[in-house]
């Protein structure tokens, strides 16, 4: 069984990446199509390519990680058959929470967030090594790499707890060994 994970945003592939360096990603990238995520909401000619040169009796698990991954996965007829399962994982609330988190400004967020979105305020107050944040992976590298001594699984249990609305999807901690 081979995966291929695929990630919506910049900043979730960022994270991804340092939860795989830190080797507790549930995934292992020996185990990935093509050993990485990608950061794509569909499959594209690449991908399927990828899936086409395995061995006959191999399958492929999707993940797809986002916030807004309502849209249905367009899949290539001749590849359908090497299709085992698509599981999706979601990152509500946004990205940004975590690092509102992360910072302990839940209570300041909670005060304003009737009119100002996590993505903006993390913009106007979130600022490391004398960087704003930025939405960048390399923002996103810098700063994470600060949680590589702290149990960065404390701060995904705590961001899967914060979710405000419930549905049938998995979420990223339980990506996380």
């Amino acid at each position: 069984m081979k995966y291929l994970v695929l990630i919506e945003g910049n900043t979730d592939k960022a994270l991804i990446e340092i939860l795989m360096g830190k080797g507790i990603f549930k995934i292992s990238a020996d185990d990935m199509l093509d050993l990485r995520p990608h950061q794509k909401r569909q499959i594209d000619t690449y991908l399927a390519a990828l899936i086409r040169q395995l061995n006959a009796d191999e399958k492929v698990k999707i993940i797809r990680i986002g916030d807004k991954i309502s849209d249905n996965l367009r899949i290539p007829k001749d590849i359908i058959s090497k299709i085992d399962s698509i599981i999706k994982y979601c990152t509500k609330p946004e990205f940004e929470m975590l690092l509102i988190m992360a910072e302990n400004m839940t209570d300041v967020y909670e005060k304003q967030k009737s009119t100002v979105k996590p993505k903006t305020f993390a913009k106007t107050f979130i600022v490391f090594n004398k960087k704003r944040y930025n939405n960048t992976p390399d923002w996103v590298h810098m700063y994470f790499d600060k949680w590589l001594n702290k149990d960065i699984k404390e701060l995904l249990k705590a961001y899967k707890q914060y979710k405000k609305h419930e549905t049938d999807e998995m979420y990223l901690y339980d990506l996380v060994k």
